[in-house]
């Protein structure tokens, strides 16, 4: 059955009047109990590659135990279906269609891929709450030279340690990574490949996440007395997109682990030893939490940025990386965007937990400034998590609207009403609405527009007025 007007406005209301009522800080943490949050991202992970998002043959021990003891999200999104703007929705909180970066400019404009100075990051909010901020591998939102502007220490970082451009994280055995504004020499032998910015390592001796996953345990412990905040922003399982074009094996990986006997293609082998191999730093993190003794005032949330690649020619069919969902990476079915979300803190989430809530990557802004007794920036797209983390379902505010868009090959739109009916448009700003009834199909495989005008127009209306102007993206039809 359809959505009727009249419970749509019941909706809205009750959203409306909860945000009002509540207080902001209601379920907040007291006063200098601030807790640590650390936010770890891996990049084209998909929402069936982890076993307690039902994979059945890569292993990722670590992360079922972590959604063993914390709170699973079966309803999660990432900001955009490609990298950069996934990030930039992630750190302004603001969606898709307001954020500053929108799609992926790589070296044509690298500007258009910049943070600008007036933007207000999600570690500038907490910087300013006192906490101590470090970003570890891959940023893709300010690089040298005309993009300066979005530099990490300039967007609320004290400390960056990895790859500012895209492009350059191609290459999981970079010659060299950046230490905030200084180039950090690695011993690996890299030929450039293209104008891309990219290469293949020819002596690949340091894989740059194992580095990241010290400087990550490094910076907690370093900082385990005052509240911090860890954005891990991993690589893996991203494709070394360079090296698949003249290796034809983009899983670029120091060894296949467990996979190695297996009767497998090697971009196959390669693909599920990163998973493990990501799983086995979180792994770590979480063991370093405990021994620490701070385990039970920090907040680790792990993610990935965007649906599945398929890149490194790999074989999905093999691992069925989208699980029940259509589409992968630069899809704007959930295939492309629904992402797995595992939260993790022992004093506060009650283990074994699982949440339908339906929310994205802009959800972090508010939900971090609740958390460390601070006011987020107005304006945004924002909704915190708090009740959800805490169990208090039944003040949990709702969006009514996600709102995602995509700039390659033509320009395309998505919506998410009410947390049910995908709209989609492309072709033209009149094109008819692709709707979706995502209860009762959650493959997105049947277009019941024509059987639900009053949900198609009304995600028409929506999408006209969702975004705002952006001189450097245009949609072009």
């Amino acid at each position: 059955m359809g959505t009727s007007p009249a419970r749509a406005i019941a909706f809205r209301l009750c959203c409306s009047i909860l945000a009002f009522v509540l207080p902001r800080h209601l379920i907040a943490v007291e006063p200098n109990s601030k807790p640590n949050l650390i936010w770890i991202m891996a990049d084209d992970l998909g929402y069936g590659d982890l076993g307690c998002y039902g994979q059945k043959i890569i292993a990722t021990p670590n992360l079922d135990r972590m959604a063993q003891e914390g709170l699973r999200f079966t309803h999660f999104y990432s900001g955009a279906t490609v990298c950069a703007p996934s990030r930039s929705v992630l750190m302004t909180g603001m969606h898709h269609g307001h954020t500053r970066v929108r799609g992926n400019a790589g070296q044509k404009n690298p500007r258009a891929q910049a943070l600008g100075p007036e933007d207000v990051t999600v570690a500038k909010v907490l910087q300013q709450a006192d906490y101590r901020t470090a970003l570890v591998g891959k940023w893709g939102l300010g690089d040298d030279g005309a993009a300066e502007s979005g530099l990490p220490r300039k967007q609320g970082f004290d400390s960056f340690f990895g790859y500012l451009n895209q492009n350059h994280a191609h290459n999981h055995f970079p010659d060299f990574l950046w230490r905030n504004e200084a180039k950090v020499p690695l011993s690996n032998v890299v030929v450039p490949v293209g104008e891309s910015g990219g290469g293949y390592a020819t002596e690949a001796k340091v894989f740059a996440d194992d580095l990241f996953a010290e400087e990550a345990i490094r910076f907690v412990n370093e900082n385990k007395s005052s509240p911090f905040y860890l954005y891990w922003s991993m690589v893996i399982p991203h494709a070394n997109n360079e090296r698949t074009r003249a290796l034809k094996n983009g899983a670029h990986v120091p060894d296949f682990g467990r996979y190695a006997r297996e009767n497998w293609p090697e971009p196959d082998k390669g693909q599920a030893a990163m998973i493990t191999r990501l799983d086995g730093y979180v792994g770590k993190m979480l063991d370093t939490l405990k021994e620490l003794g701070i385990a039970e005032n920090t907040l680790v949330l792990f993610t990935s940025d965007n649906g599945p690649h398929n890149e490194s020619n790999h074989d999905l069919k093999r691992f069925n990386p989208a699980g029940p969902y259509t589409g992968i990476k630069r899809s704007l079915t959930d295939g492309g965007i629904r992402v797995p979300l595992i939260a993790w803190w022992p004093s506060k989430i009650k283990p074994q937990t699982e949440t339908g809530h339906v929310s994205y990557f802009g959800d972090w802004m508010a939900t971090a400034a609740e958390l460390a007794g601070s006011k987020p920036p107005s304006g945004i797209d924002s909704i915190s998590m708090v009740p959800t983390l805490l169990g208090k379902n039944s003040i949990q505010p709702q969006h009514e609207f996600l709102y995602w868009e995509f700039h390659e090959n033509g320009f395309k739109q998505a919506a998410l009403y009410l947390g049910r009916w995908k709209g989609i448009r492309k072709g033209s700003p009149d094109a008819p609405i692709l709707l979706y009834d995502q209860l009762n199909d959650v493959a997105e495989a049947s277009d019941v527009a024509n059987k639900h005008p009053e949900i198609a127009s009304k995600i028409s209306e929506y999408l006209k007025s969702a975004r705002s102007e952006s001189a450097d993206w245009k949609p072009t039809w």
